[in-house]
């Protein structure tokens, strides 16, 4: 998080007690949404290893993760576990969405602008613009996954977020990005043009993992499958050029794109319902499930077309981690 205008403040992840007996039942409620029509020319997808990717600069900047409905599931349990992460909230920095801000051009009043970088099936941005009817949200990504009725202030884009952005300079008060590792090839680049695109005083937040699964007892160690599948996604990001070590990185190349008062926020993100405490068990057990319904989709083009893995291994390799995933003895976590 950062204001575009402070020493940084780091938050050290909290621990958590094992409940010994845990399950993975749950339920939830659907999302909706207040709707108007989303316009979108760019419909085409590709399909590669019986799943749909996007073909929007398809050959230039090819994003791994597939967009059909198997995965757009995951993208949204993933946004209900991140939101009860934030203790049921879309942003921890302090924004007051519902005041009009003076244009940085001309002084006019303007509404409050936020961008949400990758939006992926658009729920953070619908859920900011119905929660504040008087800003205005941007979504941009390359795949058209989002609905075709929004809300009336919300708008969404099909774009390359490492091109050249066009929006006009000083436009957003409010820059959102989360969990685009691996998908970013210059994140030095990408910082400074939403520096650039900042309205003075607006403020950035990333949020995003660190895909190591550990385990603070032992049940998770260095050659256990959880450990080698963060390894080999480790490896394959570098092999592209598209780091998965994002989380360290971040709170230096946001101060070195311009932005001031830095504070960063570590959470330690249980897989599975193992913890005792009772928020953080939910989340856990909707981590899972956001595992278990990414892991084919996360695994397929990376591991063939960058690591060169035949489908068989790649099979085995799911087949494994799932395995992991569904075993109760493991405590395994990830930073975020």
């Amino acid at each position: 998080m950062g204001d575009a205008a402070g020493a940084p403040t780091v938050i050290p992840p909290q621990e958590h007690e094992v409940d010994e007996d845990h399950d993975s039942a749950l339920g939830a409620d659907d999302i909706q949404s207040d709707t108007t029509s989303l316009a979108s020319t760019i419909l085409r997808h590709r399909e590669e290893w019986g799943r749909t990717y996007h073909k929007f600069r398809s050959g230039q900047n090819d994003y791994w993760g597939p967009n059909d409905d198997q995965q757009n599931d995951q993208l949204d349990i993933g946004h209900h576990m991140l939101t009860l992460l934030l203790n049921h909230q879309l942003y921890l920095v302090p924004l007051n969405p519902s005041k009009p801000t003076p244009s940085a051009l001309d002084g006019a009043s303007t509404p409050f602008r936020v961008l949400d970088v990758g939006c992926g099936t658009g729920l953070w941005a619908m859920d900011f613009a119905e929660a504040w009817p008087n800003a205005e949200v941007n979504g941009i990504d390359l795949s058209p996954i989002q609905p075709t009725w929004v809300p009336p202030n919300c708008f969404f884009s099909i774009d390359d977020v490492e091109s050249e952005w066009t929006f006009p300079y000083k436009h957003f008060d409010f820059v959102h990005i989360r969990c685009l590792m691996g998908s970013i090839g210059d994140w030095p680049t990408l910082y400074r043009q939403a520096y650039e695109h900042m309205a003075p005083g607006g403020w950035i937040q990333h949020l995003d993992m660190d895909i190591s699964f550990v385990s603070d007892d032992g049940t998770v160690g260095d050659d256990h499958i959880m450990a080698q599948w963060s390894k080999t996604f480790v490896d394959a990001g570098e092999k592209m050029g598209k780091t998965f070590n994002v989380p360290d990185r971040m709170q230096s190349l946001i101060h070195d794109a311009g932005f001031v008062d830095l504070h960063q926020v570590w959470y330690k993100v249980p897989v599975g319902g193992w913890t005792k405490d009772k928020l953080m068990k939910q989340i856990g057990q909707w981590n899972y499930y956001y595992c278990l319904q990414g892991c084919e989709g996360w695994a397929l083009f990376l591991l063939t077309k960058v690591l060169q893995w035949q489908m068989e291994e790649i099979q085995i390799f799911v087949a494994k981690f799932r395995a992991a995933l569904n075993d109760k003895k493991n405590h395994a976590y990830y930073k975020m």
